[in-house]
């Protein structure tokens, strides 16, 4: 099959994160609003195109207080960087179905190489469209530090309100472009 275009069906799709919080547990949270560009073969993408466009102020952490905060100048300062954006550099095949996607992503102005571990889930042909569905799902880590996100709090307890690590996952549904 040829490179072509895919659309994300962000109803079918979620870029998400966790981070370790008061060493005991985790926070979790999603990005409501995002957009790619996707120009791929499915069957081999290691000559894909890939450009992802995060409405950084579209975090959602099901706490509006905690969203807020991480709107701020103490975290993604969205104010003055309204996007985080992940931009493919190379892509490499290691089995049938998993790639590793290595990229720039660029949180708070800062902008880091990444590896995203990635499968293909498949591709299906849309029952109520017609247009063929491929589906892709994957995650990264990082330390949130690399990126100037150094905010955090001393527990009583020992320990900090914020671990460094950050993980990142994406479940993406995309339809092929007419």
């Amino acid at each position: 099959m040829a490179k072509t275009t895919w659309n994300v069906d962000t109803v079918h799709s979620e870029i998400g994160f966790s981070v370790k919080h008061m060493m005991i547990s985790r926070a979790k949270g999603t990005f409501n609003n995002f957009d790619a560009v996707i120009e791929a073969d499915p069957d081999n993408l290691t000559d894909a195109i890939i450009e992802i466009n995060i409405d950084a102020s579209s975090i959602d952490t099901r706490n509006s207080g905690r969203d807020d905060h991480l709107r701020s100048a103490d975290f993604l300062d969205v104010e003055n960087h309204p996007k985080i954006t992940f931009k493919a550099t190379d892509i490499k095949k290691k089995s049938e179905s998993n790639y590793d996607i290595t990229g720039d992503l660029t949180i708070s102005g800062t902008t880091n190489s990444v590896t995203l571990d990635t499968t293909f889930e498949g591709q299906s042909k849309d029952p109520m469209s017609g247009n063929m569905v491929a589906g892709f799902s994957g995650e990264t880590k990082i330390n949130r530090k690399d990126f100037g996100l150094t905010w955090n709090a001393a527990l009583e307890t020992g320990g900090v309100l914020i671990a460094d690590e950050v993980k990142i996952t994406f479940e993406i549904e995309a339809q092929k472009a007419e």
